[in-house]
């Protein structure tokens, strides 16, 4: 009896060891990842920095911390991610298919409705006279309401110009949407050309603009009175879009453009 309780003894011994590891390597992890780890689990939406920072200990490099913590869950099947300045975890895009249902109903926008996202995003802030000015065509109440309703893009200000029209600009919807972490990730020229979004043979000093991620009103913006009605601004719904008209003897290389799809 004495032999058996002895080895069972020495076999409890070596389970005891061989445990202790694990609970170093869990006692020896930096608190701070541990902390932020807890918040972002636990929050139904996207961090900043400076929110995190709140319920940190004092002295915590918060930014530090977040890069570390985003290195350690590089290679597994959920990733730290930053959006529009914000952190969240996100599963990794390479296990993205685990999330599809086959049930989802995907609704494609209307080209009228995707050349003015991009004018939007491009040119921001930008009026619907200015929408319609690049484009060539009439843009219809619809053509914005939807755009609205999908959450990507949202009123800024009012132009300080005559009628006081509204000036439009994206959301942190839309940086989310596309997986930008900021306005400067949108393609530039050479990669829009890359992508046979842009025709090769392009007008001479034909340039895309650079958008600024700054939410800021510009100088020629006033702020949006509280409480106003913002239906009123957009104007009511027109017919089917038409392209400018042309003046009399015609556009030379013909007339371009349409109503819009």
């Amino acid at each position: 009896m004495q032999e058996g309780e002895s080895a069972m003894a020495s076999l409890a011994e070596v389970r005891v060891e061989e445990a202790e590891p694990m609970e170093n390597e869990s006692q020896a992890r930096p608190e701070e990842l541990r902390l932020l780890e807890a918040l972002l689990f636990a929050s139904s939406e996207p961090l900043d920095t400076a929110t995190l920072a709140k319920r940190m200990p004092e002295g915590v490099d918060v930014k530090a911390a977040l890069e570390q913590l985003q290195a350690d869950y590089a290679s597994r099947g959920v990733n730290l991610v930053r959006v529009a300045n914000k952190w969240t975890f996100r599963t990794a895009g390479d296990l993205a298919w685990l999330m599809t249902r086959e049930s989802t109903e995907t609704r494609r926008l209307s080209r009228a409705a995707i050349e003015v996202l991009a004018i939007i995003a491009y040119h921001q802030p930008v009026t619907r006279a200015e929408i319609e000015e690049i484009r060539g065509v009439v843009t219809s109440k619809g053509t914005l309401d939807v755009l609205l309703e999908t959450g990507w893009i949202k009123p800024r200000g009012r132009r300080k110009t005559p009628g006081r029209p509204l000036t439009f600009g994206t959301t942190e919807d839309f940086l989310s949407q596309f997986t930008l972490e900021q306005l400067g990730d949108l393609p530039g020229l050479e990669e829009l050309k890359g992508t046979g979004l842009l025709d090769s043979r392009l007008p001479t000093g034909f340039s895309v603009p650079t958008p600024s991620d700054d939410p800021a009103l510009r100088e020629d913006e006033d702020p949006l009175e509280p409480g106003e009605d913002l239906d009123l601004a957009l104007a009511p719904a027109v017919e089917p879009e038409t392209p400018e008209e042309a003046p009399e003897g015609g556009n030379e290389g013909g007339s371009e453009g349409g109503a819009e799809d």
